[in-house]
């Protein structure tokens, strides 16, 4: 969302001088009441009233790794989250590695030769029992 107008501001700030309370002024300019509070008080301490640096997002500290990490997988894919940020040699916590993971879009299947030789019932199939249909 972008910052407010200087304009904007500026009146605001007046109707706020000439007697205004905050929430009219709030209903007048579509403006929540809040805003108009720490408008004027941050006029009141530092005299300023124009709109403040946007702060920008920090880069993920997993961006320069994310080749190796997603060679590393494609290498050995069941790897565990523990042994990829001991390959990585990096400190990032376990959920950091995960949100990469994500980023990159890759998809980790686990117990997948499990499954496969685990019995039918588990695996949804029919269990081996053969269904008849009135027409045949």
């Amino acid at each position: 969302m972008a910052a407010y107008s200087m304009d904007l501001r500026t009146r605001v700030l007046q109707d706020g001088d000439a007697g205004m309370t905050a929430d009219g002024v709030a209903e007048k300019y579509r403006v929540s009441p809040s805003w108009v509070r720490r408008l004027k008080q941050r006029r009141r301490e530092s005299g300023e009233i124009a709109p403040r640096r946007q702060t920008r997002w920090r880069t993920p500290i997993l961006t320069p790794h994310l080749p190796r990490l997603a060679a590393l997988i494609t290498e050995q894919p069941d790897r565990t989250l523990a042994e990829l940020q001991q390959a990585l040699g990096t400190s990032a916590s376990l959920a950091t590695i995960w949100r990469a993971i994500e980023r990159l879009a890759i998809t980790i299947k686990k117990n997948g030769a499990r499954v496969r030789t685990g019995s039918r019932r588990r695996r949804g199939g029919s269990g081996g029992l053969a269904t008849r249909h009135p027409d045949d």
